[in-house]
């Protein structure tokens, strides 16, 4: 459903939220070796989150990615796959062809509109905060 780079723009928000809840900026590699993702792939995914403004970076000694605290709580999960994916997985086809609407639909057309929908729902009703406080509550886990 997500690409491995959303899915992996996901994790790191996630992570990121966690730390930064704690006061605690986190490392590129640190970022990388939490969620399993290779450190130039995790580099490229975390400046589009920063171009989106959905984490921000510090530099120097002490620095690393953040994102502050009051906006934690505001952060939904679609705010993170638009600046990784767009708006294509609220679009595309269930099977993938190039044309499928509704004058011309795929054999899941009607059933994938339902998905889509929900996971629009999903993505726009859930905050970063939502998620960092099961990680940090252990309902839920980035890494087993």
């Amino acid at each position: 459903m997500f690409s491995k780079a959303c899915e992996y723009g996901i994790k790191a928000a996630i992570f990121i939220a966690v730390n930064s809840s704690e006061n605690n900026r986190v490392s590129p590699k640190e970022i990388s070796e939490e969620i399993d993702s290779p450190q130039a792939f995790t580099a490229k995914i975390l400046q589009a989150l920063v171009k989106n403004n959905v984490i921000k970076s510090v530099r120097g000694a002490y620095g690393g990615f953040e994102i502050d605290k009051d906006k934690i709580a505001t952060i939904k999960l679609a705010q993170i796959v638009y600046a990784i994916d767009g708006d294509g997985i609220y679009n595309g086809c269930g099977l993938g062809l190039h044309t499928c609407n509704e004058n011309h639909p795929c054999p899941v057309h009607d059933k994938f509109k339902v998905v889509r929908e929900e996971l629009r729902d999903m993505l726009e009703n859930t905050t970063l905060d939502q998620l960092a406080s099961d990680i940090k509550s252990g309902v839920s886990f980035l890494k087993i």
